[in-house]
């Protein structure tokens, strides 16, 4: 009986060094307005009405939400992703319908959603998995741009959570101003956004003996660009990374060809990122990113051929008041985090 009793012993010990612990992956989605069809008298939504501009009907509406149930559960695989950061959602009623009647109640995710003043009343959002990310508060930021700007944006999104070895994880979810006006218009409104969100890990690194932040979004601008590589000062990645430093995930791959989770007037862009910070790199820390690298997901579904330029591009929901049928003009995002007890 002994005997037996060892040999189990060893084939435990010996499965858990050979099989991977419980995978934890983090995804980000920018959805493309993901709006209900009711009228919201403070917004402006008018757009994404059965009788508006859109024609959104209560049956696109609910289609949407299965296309993007299906989205998250493939880039999870055979695993529900973690964490969920989505951006361009209407408001609380839209990730309710999400995350409770749609195909994704299966997977349980609680969720909390951001109250921003945006014109538009587009949101962001993070649903998780309670098992894996045990939420301690939540709070949100909003960007504050001077007088002569006359603008309102999404707020900045700030969870924080118990892992399931007890550390601690800051996750911001973001979606900084658009470039619909042009680049160099509107590149004032994302070095705003940038500053806040440096002052709230400013903040958390002075505060937390040891800050794990995690931040996701779509910044409507590049790694390289001022309001990220300048005012956000989120590296590339080094060798030898500085625990109270960002490093952006994305940085060393921009001159990849056809490297993007967006793509505009033929060239793939790279919008969406996630930036860490460096205690989550190498290895060394009780949480890091697997491989220091995070993904784009982009199976063959998620995109149609490219008639007007090359190759392919996103399958999207709508192209102009004409619907498509398809998921996002944006490719959803993930990264790996490797948790030690």
């Amino acid at each position: 009986m002994t005997r037996r009793i060892a040999i189990l012993l060893f084939l435990l010990t010996t499965c858990s060094a050979i099989f991977p612990r419980e995978r934890f992956r983090v995804m980000f989605y920018n959805v493309e307005n993901l709006f209900d069809t009711k009228d919201d008298s403070l917004k402006n939504d008018d757009q994404f009405l059965p009788d508006g501009f859109m024609r959104w009907t209560p049956w696109k509406y609910w289609e949407k939400l299965r296309n993007i149930a299906r989205v998250i559960t493939a880039t999870g695989g055979m695993v529900s992703p973690a964490l969920v950061g989505l951006c361009e959602v209407e408001n609380d009623s839209v990730i309710f319908d999400l995350a409770k009647r749609s195909p994704l109640r299966v997977q349980e995710y609680a969720y909390i959603v951001s109250d921003s003043p945006d014109e538009r009343g587009i949101d962001v959002a993070l649903l998780y998995q309670r098992h894996q990310f045990r939420l301690l508060e939540n709070r949100e930021y909003e960007i504050r741009f001077d007088r002569q700007a006359r603008r309102t944006t999404r707020n900045i999104l700030h969870a924080v959570g118990n892992l399931v070895n007890g550390d601690t994880l800051d996750v911001f979810v973001c979606h900084f101003p658009s470039r619909s006006e042009g680049v160099r218009e509107t590149e004032p409104l994302r070095i705003a956004a940038a500053a806040l969100l440096r002052e709230k890990t400013d903040s958390l690194f002075r505060t937390r003996k040891e800050a794990r932040i995690l931040i996701m979004g779509d910044f409507n601008d590049h790694p390289n660009d001022k309001s990220l590589a300048r005012t956000l000062q989120a590296g590339r990645l080094t060798e030898q990374p500085n625990k109270e430093e960002l490093y952006n995930l994305f940085y060393h791959r921009l001159k990849e060809r056809d490297f993007g989770s967006y793509k505009y007037r033929g060239r793939w862009e790279v919008l969406d990122q996630f930036i860490v910070s460096g205690n989550m790199l190498m290895g060394r820390g009780s949480v890091s990113v697997d491989g220091n690298n995070a993904h784009i997901f982009r199976p063959d579904f998620l995109l149609e051929e490219d008639t007007r330029y090359y190759g392919k591009k996103p399958f999207r929901t709508n192209l102009g008041p004409r619907y498509m049928g398809g998921f996002s003009d944006h490719l959803p995002i993930y990264m790996d985090l490797h948790i030690k007890h």
